[in-house]
């Protein structure tokens, strides 16, 4: 396994992890009253553009996943079709399985919905940008040692933190501590975010670590 791959890995996601620090430190500069509490709906709304931006960007740069065929513009066109259409569905599922896990079904519903567009933009658009609307693929990749390069070991582990994260920040909302981060969904998609940085930055140190024992084999 070459080193330089893993220093890609490294530098791509550190600047995804850049990408969540500033969306919550440079639109204080330009909001007044802007803050991840207090505005919590609008920073959900400006990380996810910023981390969804900085993922395709990255991909259609690193192109760690490039095809060795050339496909067409009508292709191309119908590919990013696809991955809009999976990535809105992907936001619905991921709604009805807050709600399943307890958040309102009628009330914060706005909350709720942009909770899950950051999930999705964590996990759904980090799959679409490495394997497109393949779900055959996504399977591959999720199923016990499917990986087949380190970006989509990279996959693995940023998509379980994130969800993990989101999974664990409910905890504290019960608690009757009445603290301004209990409301709903402040912690959750704290938890996320946390988790998702959290993944970025273990997966290529385990990467590394595990380099002598990590064989990819093409399928």
């Amino acid at each position: 396994m070459r080193e330089a791959e893993i220093r890609r890995l490294l530098a791509a996601n550190l600047l995804c992890a850049l990408s969540v620090i500033l969306a919550t430190a440079v639109p204080a500069v330009f909001l007044d009253g802007f803050s991840v509490l207090g505005t919590h709906l609008t920073w959900l709304c400006v990380c996810s553009v910023c981390v969804a931006a900085l993922n395709v960007i990255l991909h259609l740069f690193l192109k760690p996943n490039q095809s060795p065929k050339r496909s067409s513009f009508a292709h191309k066109i119908s590919r990013f079709l696809k991955c809009c259409i999976y990535f809105f569905m992907s936001c619905i599922l991921f709604h009805a399985i807050i709600v399943l896990y307890g958040a309102p079904l009628i009330e914060s519903v706005t909350e709720t919905f942009l909770f899950a567009v950051l999930l999705s933009t964590f996990t759904t658009l980090q799959c679409l940008c490495l394997l497109g609307p393949n779900i055959q693929a996504w399977i591959r990749v999720f199923s016990k040692n499917g990986a087949m390069s380190i970006w989509e070991s990279s996959l693995q582990i940023t998509t379980v933190c994130s969800i993990l994260g989101a999974w664990f920040g409910a905890f504290p909302i019960p608690l009757d501590w009445d603290r301004p981060w209990q409301v709903w969904p402040i912690s959750c998609s704290l938890g996320a975010t946390f988790g998702y940085m959290a993944g970025l930055i273990i997966a290529p140190l385990w990467i590394h670590w595990n380099r002598k024992q990590l064989t990819y084999k093409s399928r």
